[in-house]
């Protein structure tokens, strides 16, 4: 049975692990951005709170234009909440939900379970704070491994992704050094497809990973009493991948000088120590020396054999770069240096002119697993966002709506190898309200490079090398005191570095009309276009999609 299709393409935007980010800097004039627990001016009560739990029922009709002529019909069941809290001692955002698609005809049932997490709770205020994320995603997956949003365009290439990540941060002062530690325990799942390239290959796609990050550093800043700030730091991060008994480490030691050029200006540097290792396991293999394929369309782990490195480096890590901190709203941090046996760029800019307005920039390099690396994204995710979910899918999509240089969590999920490798990319968001309209767009490029170990089946994906480059733009607002309206448009390109893959392109546009009518009933209308051009299809794949549904608030 086919199942309907729906296209929807997520911004990447995510940072990954920098370690090496040297002492924050303040200048004696300027406040430097928000810590947790932190807020600005808040209400009398102290806190903001809004919870609002929501059913829907929908019909939904899909015209699949190309490759042939066919036109599917389901009915869709949803339940959700939407929730948030902001306040002096605790803040988190939620968006939950779950969905189940009733076929008519060719159209399989489906259901699917969405959402996104984000939140602190003070423990001691001003010194120690749990925080704590999660992300459920469905989608599809080409034959490079590439992950294609939002429903499969076959229930064979259909994935699910869960991740979540839970820790505390430490915070205080011992005389006049300032001391942070932070440690996060993270997991991530993947339940995907057997899959198989066009020159019949194996795609190892990742199935978990359990991830461990602790940071701690003590320092002095500027003129507390010295002139210039100083510190000393080590951390240490690991990720276990299930997949061959994949593991990376990293382990480090630095010091970092501070020197205040202005009141908010300072240029920074710091040298260190760090050892890196990659290393995994072969698969089993049978008597003709073909690597054996388990039920889950994974390679089986040979564990009696011995482990081999794939990547390390150890020695000297150093950086340096400059922190500009004009205002509370201000932010910039650009570094450079050398780190994995190769220079380095890494840092961030966040900017909000107004209450109204929001700028966040991102470049970053780190080396980690597929849930390394969609943990660090949860983290660097603010407390306080708005969530754009498709209208007719229901998932969500673009970057969530908030100051911060890592508001967008897609570029984590750009590809599903197994395969450790180190990402470099630099994104970038833009959100603005003008009236009670929002209006955001937001773009990035995303490059990995793919480690394996020689001598086992991982040594194939040494060197591989994939890209993608994306953009989303949307607004939304009210038309008149009982309607309002949701436009978004999206652009993805892909590039797969296995061989005969080629590039996959999506693009498309939706758009939705909301009108209310009681005070908790909300009658929706919703239409999409979607356009894609993959290996999935021999021919270019093009969908219509109309819904109409009500929805209840509670």
């Amino acid at each position: 049975m086919r199942k309907p299709v729906i296209f929807a393409v997520m911004v990447p935007f995510a940072l990954g692990a920098a370690p090496l980010a040297a002492q924050s800097y303040q200048g004696r004039d300027a406040q430097g951005p928000q810590q947790a627990g932190e807020e600005d001016e808040a209400p009398a009560t102290g806190r903001r709170a809004s919870v609002q739990p929501y059913i829907e029922a929908s019909q939904i009709v899909t015209w699949q234009m190309s490759p042939g002529d066919d036109v599917l019909t389901y009915t869709q069941l949803a339940a959700g909440v939407d929730a948030a809290l902001q306040g002096r001692n605790n803040g988190a955002s939620v968006s939950l939900r779950y969905e189940r698609n009733f076929g008519y005809g060719d159209a399989s049932d489906s259901d699917a379970l969405t959402g996104l997490a984000r939140g602190y709770a003070t423990i001691v205020p001003n010194t120690l704070t749990m925080e704590a994320g999660a992300l459920a995603s469905r989608t599809s997956v080409d034959t490079g491994g590439a992950n294609i949003f939002n429903p499969a365009i076959d229930e064979d290439l259909s994935t699910e992704t869960y991740a979540g990540y839970v820790g505390p941060n430490l915070t205080t002062r011992v005389r006049d050094v300032d001391v942070t530690a932070n440690y996060r325990l993270g997991y991530t799942k993947v339940d995907g497809p057997d899959l198989v390239t066009a020159n019949g290959n194996q795609v190892d796609v990742f199935d978990e990973s359990v991830t461990h990050s602790a940071n701690f550093r003590a320092g002095l800043a500027p003129y507390q009493p010295l002139p210039i700030g100083v510190g000393v730091g080590a951390g240490y991060f690991q990720e276990d991948v299930d997949n061959l008994d994949q593991r990376v480490s990293d382990a480090y030691v630095r010091g970092d000088v501070t020197i205040p050029v202005t009141p908010v200006l300072a240029v920074v540097a710091g040298v260190g120590y760090e050892n890196v290792e990659v290393s995994s396991r072969d698969a089993v293999r049978d008597g003709a020396g073909v690597p054996v394929i388990g039920a889950d369309g994974r390679f089986v782990t040979d564990e009696n054999s011995p482990r081999r490195l794939a990547f390390e480096a150890e020695g000297l890590i150093w950086d340096v770069g400059v922190v500009w901190r004009p205002s509370q709203r201000t932010a910039l941090e650009a570094h450079y240096g050398h780190r994995y046996d190769s220079e380095t760029f890494y840092g961030t800019f966040t900017w909000q002119p107004s209450r109204d307005t929001n700028v966040g920039v991102a470049v970053y390099d780190g080396i980690s697993g597929f849930g390394g690396r969609l943990t660090n994204a949860l983290a660097a995710l603010p407390t306080d966002f708005q969530v754009i979910r498709d209208p007719v899918s229901g998932e969500i999509i673009g970057c969530a709506g908030a100051v911060g240089a890592g508001s967008c969590l897609d570029g984590a999920l750009g590809s599903i190898r197994s395969s450790v490798f180190r990402s470099r990319g630099v994104v970038a968001s833009y959100s603005r309200q003008v009236g009670q309209s929002t209006a955001s767009i937001g773009a990035g490029y995303d490059r990995r490079n793919f480690i394996g170990a020689p001598g086992t089946i991982l040594a194939t994906a040494d060197g591989v090398v994939d890209e993608s480059i994306y953009l989303n733009a949307g607004v939304s607002g009210p038309l008149s005191r009982n309607s309002s309206y949701t436009v978004t448009t999206y652009a993805s390109w892909f590039d797969s570095g296995v061989t005969n893959i080629g590039d996959t392109f999506a693009l498309g546009s939706s758009a939705a009309y909301y009108r209310n009518l009681t005070r908790n009933l909300t009658a929706r209308a919703a239409v999409a276009l979607n356009y894609l051009d993959s290996e999935l299809t021999a021919e270019d794949l093009k969908t219509a999609s109309a819904l109409v549904g009500l929805r209840y608030d509670f």
